[in-house]
Formats: C-alpha cells, sequence, structure tokens
C-alpha cells in the first residue's frame, strides 16, 4: 500500500497556504506527496499518533481516492471515501522545504466507501472536540466545483509513473484541502478528537490524537 496526496487542489487553499508562504504558486501538475506506507493507516475510532519529535499534529479534512491496480497494471478506482491527512502544520510553516518531512505521519479514512463518482461539491464539516466540548467548527468544500484540478487530472499525474502502476498494490490518494484548525489560530492536543463528516459518505470519521513517547537520537551500525 501507498499513501500519498496532492496539494494546493482546492480553490481556497492557496490563500490558507499563503498565510504560511507568501510566494505560493499553482501549476497544471499539481504539488504531490508521500505520506507513508500501510503501516501508518490508522483505523476509524483509533489514535492519530504525532511523533515526539512533531511541533503539531492537525487535522485535514479530505476525500481521499482508494484503488487497486490491476493485473495489467490498470488503477482500478474502488472509490471514495471521508479522510483524515492529519500532518504537522508547524513544521510546514517554518520552512516550505520542510514539506514533506511534515507529510511523513499517520492518516486515517473511511470508516465507509463510496462506490459511486464523486459528486460535483461535497459539502462536509470537520471538527475539534475536547473535553466533549466542541472547540471549533468549519465547513470544509471538496469535489471540482470546488477545486483547481479536476480528479482525472489529479490521478493521472498520480498514475503516470510506471511505478505507481504495479499489479496488485493498493493506493490512499488524499486530494486535499483548503480548511484546517492550524488556519484559525488552534493548537491541538493529546485527547483532543477530530470529527470529519460529510453528506454523502455515511459515518463520520473521529480519532483522538496522542503522541508517541521520545525513542531518543536513531543511531546506525556498520554490517
Amino acid at each position: 500500500m501507498r499513501i500519498t496526496g496532492t496539494g494546493l487542489t482546492h480553490l481556497g487553499s492557496a490563500d490558507t497556504r499563503d498565510a504560511m508562504h507568501a510566494d505560493a504558486t499553482e501549476g497544471a501538475q499539481p504539488e504531490w506527496f508521500f505520506k507513508g506506507d500501510g503501516s501508518i493507516l490508522a483505523a476509524p475510532g483509533a489514535a492519530l499518533e504525532m511523533p515526539a519529535f512533531a511541533e503539531d499534529g492537525g487535522e485535514g479534512p479530505e476525500i481521499a481516492g482508494i484503488y487497486l491496480i490491476g493485473e495489467d497494471g490498470t488503477p482500478l478506482r474502488l472509490g471514495f471515501a471521508l479522510g483524515n491527512e492529519f500532518s504537522d502544520h508547524v513544521m510546514d510553516r517554518r520552512n516550505y522545504l520542510l514539506l514533506a518531512h511534515s507529510k511523513l505521519r499517520a492518516c486515517s479514512v473511511g470508516p465507509e466507501l463510496r462506490p459511486e463518482a464523486l459528486p460535483q461539491s461535497v459539502e462536509g464539516t470537520s471538527r475539534l472536540i475536547r473535553d466533549g466540548a466542541v472547540i471549533w467548527e468549519k465547513p470544509f468544500l471538496s469535489g471540482e466545483a470546488h477545486m483547481s484540478h479536476s480528479i482525472a487530472d489529479l490521478e493521472h499525474h498520480h498514475f503516470k509513473y510506471p511505478q505507481h502502476r504495479r499489479p496488485g498494490d493498493v493506493h490512499i490518494h488524499f486530494f486535499g484541502t483548503a480548511t484546517l484548525s492550524f488556519a484559525d489560530g488552534v493548537s491541538t492536543c493529546p485527547g483532543d478528537v477530530f470529527e470529519i463528516t460529510a453528506p454523502g459518505f455515511g459515518r463520520a470519521l473521529r480519532n483522538p490524537l496522542s503522541r508517541a513517547a521520545d525513542a531518543g537520537l536513531v543511531g546506525v551500525k556498520p554490517l
């Protein structure tokens, strides 16, 4: 399993990024990032664990495409699901070149799969719950009516690489967002619960936030 995503895909996302990076630009080929393999995927309801070295653990309410590569190398879309892309926005803000590092984090999708086409307009809600109370809530928009790229374009730019069309592989690809609690000045803390909902996608995706214990410096031994 490969978990990836594209950024600056939504009409509002460049404005959100611009608050962190004044020179943000868009092009026909989207910003692309790698999140990890299947080991980083947290089940719905399971904790999204931020590393001990992380500066932030922030939600990313998105729609994710789920794909299986067929025996002849053709990408087969199984459907779409709610997703929490989850990354380190503080690290990203410090230096745009650290974007790739900020994305190497856990994530979650589900709990239900929508096999039908993605609606032109998806109008969902992202919430942050602390001690049982909602401390931040905001709508998020997705679907091509709110995007600066078509789904077909994003799929092409991901699957045009032959290594992404290896028969039997599963891909989860996040399509981006323009809504972040971090952009509104909210700081998350362990125990907070992220909740993402959208009509047509079934039950809400909920994940609590946790922080891993500090494992110290990683040493490398010669063979």
